[in-house]
């Protein structure tokens, strides 16, 4: 028998100590039981056992589940019949969990977590729209699953360690961790699919993870906290008081009803000023359609005022580098203006809740502002326009109510 060394004491006081540092290190800490069982115990707190070994040179593992749910004496059990199963000559990749019996078609050679990670985005890649997408998949990867199996075989990974990722974050940052669920999922499935692994997906929501994380409310997706119409007009004499580049490109942004990355990647061969147009082609936009953007007088009022300081591409950019503002820009300014309950992406709600409750303009013709995708796919199979001479009166009316005193 193994000669243990952890007590759940001194178990709890290492999370403990751990969660109070928050380290940055990406790699996990490791407890050792003895004999080839550790507790791994992420940046999070967030700790799961691994049995360890040595299989012709190369260290592998077998995840025995999350603790605490499986406890110091369970995971000492499970790692004792690992051992006895090594000693029969068997081989633990094919063990899923220790109880498992082997699978009768042999898996080929094993590759960590974040090998086939990898591999699935260069494979994805060309099929994103822009960089920031593959950029996210990276982060939450980066950031929540491989400090806990990153560095695992594929074929390692159960439902426990994918819960031990997702539970810290899964109430209060539900919209990350369902996304990064269903990467999770994706990668699981291409290493399926490509002879990885084998098996059922651990990151199954529907009849498995479902029964291990908490029930989230129906209303429990978080919107982007907006300004309400009613106080936009004093905002907007509150953000003119600031200045640089950011306020201006803050305030186009409203006046449009544009999204940040449409305003900080605009460039000026995509302006119009005889027509008063901006065209924003397809490869800059979420639904992967052009967009025609009327402008009203004050929008061409700040395309004249930053023209003079900003570079030869970008609309909003550094005159020196030639580079685009920075994404984040019109939200440190929030900040700073004391606005930072809000959200940049929220001004496109304000927009919206006013057009809606204080114009009698078409719901097609207020969804076309936001270059939104109709809900309905049939209606949005046969409308073929764009709305854009509506689109002129309703930016129209914007201005003006932006512009108002209340």
């Amino acid at each position: 028998m193994a000669r243990n060394k952890l007590t759940d004491t001194r178990i709890r006081a290492r999370i403990k100590q751990i969660e109070q540092l928050a380290f940055s290190t990406p790699k996990n800490a490791l407890l050792g039981d003895g004999e080839g069982l550790y507790l791994s115990i992420n940046k999070n707190g967030a700790a799961s056992w691994l049995f360890r070994y040595m299989d012709t040179g190369k260290a592998k593992s077998v995840g025995l589940g999350a603790y605490p749910a499986t406890t110091l004496q369970l995971a000492r059990e499970l790692a004792q019949q690992l051992r006895e199963a090594r000693a029969r000559g068997e081989d633990l990749a094919a063990h899923r969990k220790p109880s498992q019996p082997v699978a009768a078609a042999p898996v080929s050679t094993s590759r960590t977590f974040r090998d086939c990670a990898e591999a699935y985005i260069v494979l994805a890649r060309p099929g994103w729209r822009n960089a920031k997408h593959a950029q996210q998949w990276t982060n939450s990867l980066a950031q929540y699953a491989y400090p806990v199996f990153g560095d695992l075989p594929i074929t390692d990974i159960d439902s426990g360690m994918v819960v031990v990722v997702l539970e810290p974050i899964w109430q209060d940052k539900t919209e990350t961790a369902t996304r990064l669920r269903g990467r999770i999922e994706t990668i699981m499935d291409w290493a399926t699919a490509n002879g990885y692994r084998q098996g059922d997906n651990p990151a199954r929501y529907k009849g498995l993870l479902e029964h291990r994380l908490p029930k989230l409310r129906a209303d429990r997706r978080r919107h982007f906290a907006s300004l309400p119409y009613d106080e936009l007009p004093s905002f907007l004499t509150r953000l003119r008081e600031d200045d640089g580049v950011s306020r201006l490109a803050l305030e186009f942004l409203i006046l449009c009803a544009s999204r940040t990355g449409e305003v900080v990647g605009a460039r000026w061969d995509e302006i119009d000023f005889d027509k008063k147009m901006w065209t924003i082609p397809k490869q800059r936009m979420k639904a992967g359609v052009a967009h025609r953007v009327p402008l009203s007088e004050r929008a061409v009022e700040i395309l004249h005022c930053v023209r003079g300081f900003s570079g030869p591409t970008f609309v909003f950019g550094n005159t020196r580098k030639d580079k685009p503002l920075s994404n984040m820009a019109m939200s440190m300014l929030l900040r700073r203006l004391g606005y930072a309950d809000i959200t940049v992406h929220g001004f496109r709600s304000t927009f919206r809740c006013w057009a809606g409750e204080q114009t009698t303009y078409p719901f097609e013709v207020c969804e076309q502002a936001l270059a939104h995708r109709l809900p309905d796919a049939v209606a949005a199979a046969y409308l073929r326009s764009d709305f854009y001479d509506k689109r002129v009166s309703l930016l129209a009316d914007w201005q003006a109510y932006c512009l108002s005193t209340h």
